[in-house]
C-alpha cells in the first residue's frame, strides 16, 4: 500500500491548494477533529461533518496508515455567540430542561453514540472531553502569558492579538484581515475588558449564575472556547501533527484561534493540513431554524422532518452525502433522496450479482477499473466520483449478466472484493443480510400488534417503550393511517 500512500492528494486549507499527504512519520498519521458540543443533539449538517471524516479516517485505514484519530467532545459551556460574546451553552439548556450540567451532557452523549451506531461511524482512537482537560487548558494559557501573548484582566485572561500580530500572521488560516474585521465589528465602549477588538478569551472570571466553574491562578472561572481544542490536539498528537479538520463554519473564528494559541504558546502551527467539510442546504436553502428546514439526523430516519413525505434508512442518507464532495455544498431535496435510495439499491444489487457470474475471459480491463476506484479516492478523498466509478463496475456486471461482456474467475473475483472494499468498509454502507429482514418480519408483526394493541387501550406507556426500545436497536417505527411501518 506503500506507493499508493505515496498518490494520495489533499486539499490544504492553510495553503488554499491540493499538496501530497506527506505524513510527518512515514505510515502514521495524527488526526484532530473537532466534535460535538454537548447541549443539544447534533443537527445533519454537524452529522455531515461526522460523516465525511469517518470516510476519510476509513481510507487512510485502508492505505495501511497507522492512524490516531483525536475527536474531542465539549462538555465545558462556554461557546462564542456571533457577537464575539462567551456563552455558556450547556448552562442555559440545564436551566431550560431543569437539569444539571452533568445530567445534560450524559444525555446528549448517549444520543450522539447511537447517532453514530446508526449511521456506522467508526470510534475514534481518543475521544476527550474538555472538562477532563481543564489542568492543560491553564497551563497552556499560562505559557502563552509567559510568552507575552495574553493579558489578564479582572480575573479574565485575553489573547492579545496586536501583540501576537507583530511576530505572526493572525488570518493565515481564514484569510481574514483584522482592518476588515474591525470595520464589521463595534467599537469597543468602557465597559468592555478587552484591549482590542480582536482580542479573545482565554479564561473567563465566573458569574454567579454560571454552572460549571473551575479554580485558576486568576480565580474561578471557565476556560474559553478555544483553548480546549489546543489543549487536546497537543497532548495526544504532539505540537505539531498531521491533519486538523471540521466544518467549514468553524474555519474562523475557531480554528484560527487555535493556530494562533499554538504559536502563541508553541511557536508553532500545530497541523500541517487544514481539512474543511462544507455547508448543507435544504431545499435549496441553507439548513436553519430561521428557515424552517432544520431538521435531526434521526428526524429523516422516521420521515418526521416535515419537509419529506417519507423515512429513509441510515444507509440511503449517508449514500446520499456520498455523492458531494466534501468541500461542496449538500442540497438534501426529496427528488435527490429518492435518487439516491434508487441509487443505492442497484449499487448493492450489483455485489450481489457479481458474485453469480459466468466465469470466461475477461473482456474489459478489471485493474483499470479498481484503479479509478483509487484514483478517485486519492484525488482528495472524491466520493462522487468513485460512486460514479462504482456505477460503472456495475453497468460492466449487467453487460456480463446479460452476456455482452465477460470476466474470468479471478477477474470476478478481485472486482467483487474491491467493490466490497469501497461500499462497505471505505464509504461505510453497512452491509445487509439478505434473509435478515425476512426472518424479522414475523418477529416485528407480532411486536408492533402488541404495540397496537396497547394503542388501543391508551396505554401510552406501553406503546412509547416498544418504540423506543425498538429504535435503540435501529428499528425505527413510523406510525400512518393504515397502520405502523417499521425500517
Amino acid at each position: 500500500m506503500k506507493a499508493l500512500q505515496d498518490q494520495l492528494v489533499i486539499y490544504n486549507s492553510l495553503k488554499g491548494q491540493k499538496e501530497p499527504f506527506i505524513p510527518r512519520t512515514s505510515g502514521k498519521v495524527g488526526m484532530y477533529v473537532c466534535g460535538p458540543t454537548l447541549y443539544s443533539e447534533p443537527h445533519m449538517g454537524n452529522m455531515r461533518t461526522f460523516i465525511n471524516f469517518d470516510l476519510i479516517y476509513r481510507y487512510l485505514l485502508h492505505l495501511g496508515f497507522d492512524v490516531k484519530y483525536v475527536r474531542n467532545i465539549t462538555d465545558a459551556g462556554h461557546i462564542t455567540n456571533s457577537a464575539g460574546q462567551e456563552v455558556d451553552s450547556i448552562g442555559a439548556a440545564a436551566k431550560a430542561e431543569q437539569l444539571q450540567s452533568l445530567e445534560v451532557v450524559y444525555k446528549y452523549a448517549v444520543k450522539f453514540q447511537e447517532l453514530q451506531r446508526i449511521y456506522n461511524l467508526l470510534p475514534p482512537s481518543i475521544e476527550p472531553t474538555a472538562t477532563q482537560h481543564i489542568q492543560e487548558q491553564i497551563e497552556i494559557i499560562e505559557q502563552i502569558i509567559a510568552n507575552g501573548y495574553a493579558y489578564q484582566v479582572n480575573g479574565s485572561v485575553y489573547f492579545d492579538t496586536r501583540r501576537y500580530m507583530q511576530d505572526y500572521h493572525y488570518g493565515i488560516l481564514s484569510g481574514r484581515k483584522v482592518d476588515e474585521l474591525e470595520n464589521e465589528t463595534r467599537n469597543l465602549n468602557a465597559q468592555d475588558e478587552k484591549r482590542f477588538f480582536a482580542d479573545f478569551a482565554l479564561w473567563k472570571k465566573a458569574n454567579p449564575a454560571d454552572m460549571q466553574i473551575w479554580r485558576s491562578p486568576w480565580g474561578n472561572g471557565n476556560p474559553g472556547w478555544h483553548i480546549e481544542c489546543t489543549a487536546m490536539s497537543t497532548k495526544y498528537l504532539g505540537k505539531e501533527f498531521d491533519i486538523h479538520g471540521g466544518g467549514m463554519d468553524l474555519k474562523f473564528p475557531h480554528h484560527e484561534d487555535e493556530i494562533a494559541q499554538s504559536c502563541g504558546s508553541f511557536g508553532c502551527n500545530p497541523a500541517r493540513y487544514w481539512m474543511h467539510a462544507n455547508m448543507l442546504n435544504v431545499n435549496g436553502q441553507k439548513m436553519s431554524k430561521s428557515f424552517g428546514n432544520y431538521f435531526l439526523p434521526k428526524q429523516i430516519l422516521d420521515g418526521t422532518t416535515g419537509l419529506f413525505d417519507k423515512a429513509y434508512s441510515a444507509n440511503v442518507v449517508r449514500f446520499f452525502m456520498m455523492q458531494a464532495h466534501y468541500r461542496s455544498n449538500l442540497d438534501f431535496t426529496q427528488e435527490a433522496l429518492n435518487a439516491a435510495e434508487k441509487g443505492y439499491s442497484r449499487l448493492v444489487e450489483g455485489i450481489k450479482t457479481v458474485q453469480n457470474l459466468p466465469a470466461s475471459t475477461s473482456s474489459f480491463d478489471v485493474d483499470s477499473l479498481i484503479g479509478s476506484f483509487y484514483g478517485a479516492m486519492n484525488d482528495d478523498f472524491n466520493a462522487p466520483i468513485l460512486v460514479a466509478q462504482l456505477f460503472d463496475a456495475v453497468r460492466q456486471i449487467n453487460l456480463i449478466k446479460d452476456g455482452k461482456a465477460h470476466i474470468s474467475a479471478d477477474d470476478q473475483k478481485k472486482l467483487q472484493e474491491a467493490m466490497e472494499v469501497f461500499v462497505y468498509d471505505i464509504l461505510g454502507l453497512s452491509p445487509e443480510s439478505p434473509n435478515t429482514e425476512n426472518r424479522l418480519t414475523p418477529v416485528m408483526d407480532l411486536v408492533l400488534e402488541l404495540r397496537q394493541q396497547a394503542r388501543t387501550n391508551k396505554d401510552w406507556t406501553t406503546s412509547d417503550q416498544i418504540r423506543d426500545g425498538l429504535a435503540k436497536a435501529g428499528i425505527i417505527v413510523k406510525d400512518q393511517k393504515d397502520g405502523a411501518t417499521w425500517s
